[in-house]
């Protein structure tokens, strides 16, 4: 049955059969379920052995109270949703589950064992249940990262339906290629006139907002992604919710107001309406009085552990090429306040002036000047590149307030001469020393793609997202990957 109101279709139930989950991920949650067991028979194992082994008396009760706290483990991760597929190797959710319901079940316990007054349950609350949720942790943490890599070689994907305009498709086809880890495959589209001549990158056009439903029938998609678009307004949206609720497929909406995310977006009703609250981020106040606190405290820590190994550095930049060991150039900071930031020299001492006879060789289609294969980069500079050695100097900036630990590229005054409005946002904080760029593809990335990360961490920024580019630029620099 088809509904004209802009295009949109009410599908009967009984056209579309309901769904089931793919065989890959039953199989991953049956690892999952047997991985978490498993870690808590190994804690419940190592805490009585202790016991045995120190000669300390343990009791029937004991073992059969142990044995079903392996038992009850899955259960208690269940409750806190660790087994819900969408959390399946998808940001911090999984770990926060986990989280949970192992916290739930430790405080279910000492709240019972304190109630009955009973002594059994201490060296489980004190020990085992720590143990089972630290060793939980590390095996989710462990099978996220098998995830990723199978995900990277094109195993183990959603297949996505998405529905809008060219443009806004094209866009989400560019960020699902470039991030294959978050398993989303994009297999069809539907567009406002279902033109099946128009180029998508090789994504086919199956049809047009009315036959969304069908098409996710014929294409065997698991979702559905909608992205902003005029025609698709709320009533159209509803019915499409309808024409996909029997094959229990998975819909995900994009707001027109994007990259906005986290704590600062609520849905609060409203005479009836479901109004979605966007709160302003906050660049000044206790949060960033706790983020340069902390960005202080790591700079002046880590320039005390390193002290050697960069004087080292500096001594091996002197005496490989003519010039200084450190690279001093003035930046553009926040607000647009200049400061002058501090690097290993990495290229010969006139770089600047050659820099002018290779303009014509850029390789980067934006602001700025980039050369996979730069003949002004000495030998030791590009591996001092490749690992972003060179940056670590930079924490005598962060140490002085200057810049951050996590932020914005510092950008040159050219290149800030050459921003439009929408750009310049990227100063209203300080620049970092990595970034969301940083971890999503470093130099390979377009200036548009780079601009719009860095947006996008004004935007959203809070301590936890900084605490999570921090581990990922780990994991990204000892790789190598994007630099040059």
């Amino acid at each position: 049955m088809r509904v004209g109101t802009r295009g949109a279709v009410v599908v009967p139930r009984e056209t579309i059969s309901r769904g089931e989950p793919s065989i890959w991920t039953q199989a991953y949650l049956r690892l999952l379920l047997l991985g978490d067991t498993g870690c808590a028979l190994l804690a419940c194992v190592c805490v009585l052995g202790v016991r045995l082994l120190s000669g300390a008396y343990v009791s029937l009760a004991e073992f059969v109270f142990g044995s079903g706290l392996v038992l009850f483990w899955p259960a208690a991760l269940r409750f806190g949703g660790a087994y819900r597929q969408r959390a399946n190797g998808e940001g911090t959710e999984e770990f926060k589950a986990v989280f949970n319901g192992g916290v739930g079940l430790m405080a279910a316990v000492a709240i019972g064992a304190y109630a009955t007054q009973t002594s059994v349950a201490r060296s489980f609350v004190m020990a085992m249940l720590p143990m089972a949720l630290l060793s939980t942790l590390y095996y989710r943490y462990r099978m996220r990262k098998h995830l990723h890599r199978r995900r990277a070689v094109g195993d183990y994907m959603r297949q996505v339906v998405a529905v809008g305009h060219r443009d806004s498709i094209l866009d989400l086809v560019v960020q699902f290629r470039r991030q294959p880890y978050h398993g989303m495959r994009v297999v069809g589209a539907c567009l406002p006139d279902g033109d099946a001549d128009i180029d998508l990158d090789g994504i086919p056009v199956l049809g047009s907002f009315g036959d969304v439903a069908h098409v996710v029938a014929d294409a065997r998609a698991d979702a559905v992604a909608v992205l902003a678009c005029p025609e698709l307004d709320g009533a159209a949206l509803r019915r499409m919710a309808w024409s996909l609720e029997a094959g229990r497929t998975d819909l995900f909406v994009a707001p027109a107001l994007l990259d906005v995310a986290g704590p600062r977006i609520s849905i609060r009703p409203v005479a009836g309406m479901p109004l979605m609250h966007v709160e302003h981020p906050e660049f000044n106040g206790a949060r960033q009085f706790v983020k340069s606190v902390f960005d202080r405290v790591v700079a002046g820590v880590a320039l005390l552990l390193l002290a050697l190994p960069l004087l080292g550095v500096g001594l091996v930049i002197r005496l490989t090429s003519e010039g200084p060991a450190l690279f001093r150039q003035t930046r553009v900071g926040r607000d647009g306040k200049a400061f002058e930031v501090v690097k290993f020299r990495t290229m010969v001492v006139d770089a600047e002036r050659l820099k002018g006879t290779l303009l014509d060789a850029n390789e980067f289609d934006g602001v700025l000047f980039k050369m996979r294969k730069d003949p002004r980069i000495t030998r030791v500079g590009a591996f001092l590149r490749k690992y972003s050695v060179d940056e670590l100097p930079q924490l005598l900036n962060v140490l002085r307030g200057e810049m951050s630990l996590v932020g914005p590229r510092p950008p040159l005054f050219d290149e800030v001469a050459k921003y439009g409005t929408d750009v310049r946002r990227r100063l209203v904080v300080k620049p970092g020393m990595t970034g969301l760029w940083q971890v999503s593809g470093r130099s390979d990335l377009s200036w548009e793609e780079s601009v719009r990360l860095d947006l996008r961490y004004v935007e959203n920024w809070s301590l936890i997202l900084d605490l999570q580019i921090l581990w990922k630029t780990w994991s990204v620099v000892t790789r190598g990957e994007g630099a040059y």
